[in-house]
């Protein structure tokens, strides 16, 4: 779909606005060229001694009348128009962040943030000024042009007329040549205020690395040069568009001067009056806006152009994971994955390798494994951030593509092992999952995760504001924040990602144990536990051991150290490495 195309189709869906504010806008174009006119009969009738004062004032106050008009016409019009153009904006980042919401970590792989960012801001308003301000102008520049002009030739002398336009196709051709400038200029602007903004962007992301690494300086040379090249391209882009008005003002003046010398000499020879002349001048000055707006609304369009030419791809682009699923009921049974295997793009190993395994309702699931394993490729398996290459996976009787993903993600809770948090209190952020929780389920929740002490050890307790992405808190604390807001909830499955990694081992013990009276409260509840501390998966109904994306051995806690391959090397290095911090 191209630019216009999109403007045509929100113009269809608002007509309304559009009609309504282009009646008044024809209104007002009419009522401009009716004043020169009226202008030209007053000289004229004033030179004959027509009007005594009460007919001059008459006549005064008829213009003055159709000024005021044309005043509130032109409010009435801004405010139609420009209240349906600022709904296309409102349209285009909704659709943005609905599409941003539901595509698949592989496509976040492939974009940047900053760019992202810039998409919803610059390149969106750059598109509603093009349904705005462009729409506006066009229109207004149209009609008062092709009534101005039929003025000067029907109502004034087309033979003065015709004089006046002849400077007119070199202003067209200059137009043409600006137009191809100002849309390379305005895309290379666009593409560098997104660099720019993906430098800002991980800057104050990684503000805590850069000073560790001293790199303070570095950044900001970094960010300098960026900030130089945007201004450059932005400016590069801005003296395209100022040269509409050289070309602009070049043909009225060549235009003005054809008028006066040959209206002068229409004049001289009796066959125009002073007043027709006069009237003439006014509609060449009125000429003025219609020939600026020309060259408005071509630079708006150039800049929505190569605005949408960035926004559409993203607006478009296939989900990496499809929603095409029918049931938008919550899965229940059994959650079965049978011969699965997954390679990521551009990796010629398989990140998981004849993958099954099966979790019962009230089951716990460990998996553990070296870095770089598969454990995590598993989690985002169950969640449909991956689609498997081969295999099924069935939950309750269904593949999870049957599952509408709303109702999927809605019967999981997932804590990963970085969890994020937002610029809120420590109460909203655990609220986050239930908004209709109180303060004392909230609280509970809090307990079962043992971080209800710590935050009662704070100033404002749970509406602590915890700062952009947690940062006024510790690993762990992040972590049992995040765990808080999982258990908040009444999902049938849990996922842990090693979200245990930055809690000692007795906080781990404490909050595990509070899981497990959880289950036994609510027995329909699975949970699969990732993590590199065997401690964590102890008590699991089944541990899987993964390397290489393959399962290598499996079994309860007994079983896998009576086998004697890597869990139980890695359990006695692990318990020698606890007794060894202890002593």
């Amino acid at each position: 779909m191209s630019l216009y195309q999109l403007l045509a189709q929100f113009i269809r869906q608002h007509w309304r606005q559009y009609i309504s504010a282009g009646l008044m806008l024809f209104a007002v174009a009419v009522m401009t060229v009716l004043i020169p006119r009226r202008v030209g009969m007053i000289i004229d009738g004033m030179v004959a001694g027509r009007f005594d004062n009460t007919a001059l004032m008459w006549e005064l106050s008829w213009l003055l009348g159709m000024g005021l008009a044309i005043y509130f016409l032109r409010v009435g019009w801004r405010t139609q128009l420009f209240t349906a153009s600022y709904q296309l904006g409102m349209q285009l980042r909704t659709r943005l962040y609905e599409r941003l919401s539901v595509q698949g970590s592989r496509f976040f792989q492939q974009q940047r943030t900053g760019d992202l960012m810039a998409l919803g801001t610059n390149d969106a308003d750059a598109i509603e000024l093009a349904a705005g301000e462009a729409a506006l102008a066009g229109f207004d520049g149209s009609m008062t042009f092709a009534l101005v002009i039929g003025m000067m030739l029907l109502g004034v002398d087309w033979r003065l007329a015709l004089a006046a336009l002849l400077p007119f196709p070199f202003m067209a051709w200059a137009f043409k040549h600006i137009t191809h400038h100002i849309q390379d200029a305005s895309r290379d602007s666009l593409d560098r205020f997104s660099k720019l903004n993906d430098q800002v962007q991980e800057t104050l992301s990684g503000v805590r690395t850069l000073r560790a690494l001293g790199l303070e300086q570095r950044s900001a040379a970094q960010f300098a040069e960026l900030a130089e090249n945007a201004a450059a391209a932005s400016l590069n882009a801005q003296r395209w568009e100022a040269a509409y008005e050289p070309a602009v003002g070049l043909s009225l003046t060549a235009a003005g001067a054809l008028t006066l010398g040959v209206g002068g000499y229409l004049v001289w020879h009796g066959e125009m009056s002073i007043g027709a002349l006069t009237s003439f001048s006014m509609y060449l000055g009125q000429l003025i806006w219609p020939m600026f707006a020309a060259g408005w609304v071509l630079s708006l369009l150039e800049r929505g152009k190569a605005a949408w030419a960035r926004l559409e791809p993203v607006l478009t682009q296939e989900l990496s994971v499809n929603d095409e699923g029918k049931l938008d009921t919550p899965p229940a049974g059994d959650l079965v994955v049978e011969n699965v295997s997954f390679a990521y793009p551009g990796q010629t190993r398989p990140a998981l390798q004849d993958i099954s395994l099966r979790i019962a309702p009230g089951h716990t699931l460990g998996i553990v494994g070296p870095t770089g394993s598969g454990k995590s490729s598993v989690v985002r398996l169950l969640l449909r951030q991956i689609e498997a290459e081969q295999g099924e996976v069935n939950w309750g009787g269904h593949a999870l593509a049957d599952y509408k993903l709303q109702a999927l993600r809605l019967s999981i809770n997932w804590v990963a092992q970085e969890p994020f948090l937002f610029s809120a209190s420590i109460a909203d952020n655990i609220s986050l999952s239930n908004p209709a929780a109180s303060r004392a389920e909230v609280m509970k929740a809090a307990q079962l995760a043992s971080v209800d002490d710590d935050i009662q050890r704070f100033p404002h307790g749970y509406d602590t504001l915890v700062g952009e992405r947690g940062v006024t808190l510790s690993g762990g604390q992040k972590q049992r924040v995040a765990i808080a807001r999982a258990l908040l909830t009444a999902s049938p499955l849990l996922l842990l990602d090693d979200a245990l990694s930055a809690v000692d081992t007795q906080t781990e013990t404490h909050i595990l144990q509070h899981l497990a009276e959880l289950r036994q409260e609510h027995p329909e509840r699975s949970a699969v536990i990732v993590s590199h501390r065997l401690s964590a998966v102890l008590e699991a109904n089944h541990i899987l051991v993964l390397r290489e994306g393959k399962i290598i051995e499996q079994g309860n806690h007994q079983a896998l150290l009576d086998l004697n391959g890597w869990y139980a090397t890695q359990w006695r290095y692990q318990q020698l490495e606890a007794s060894l911090d202890a002593a």
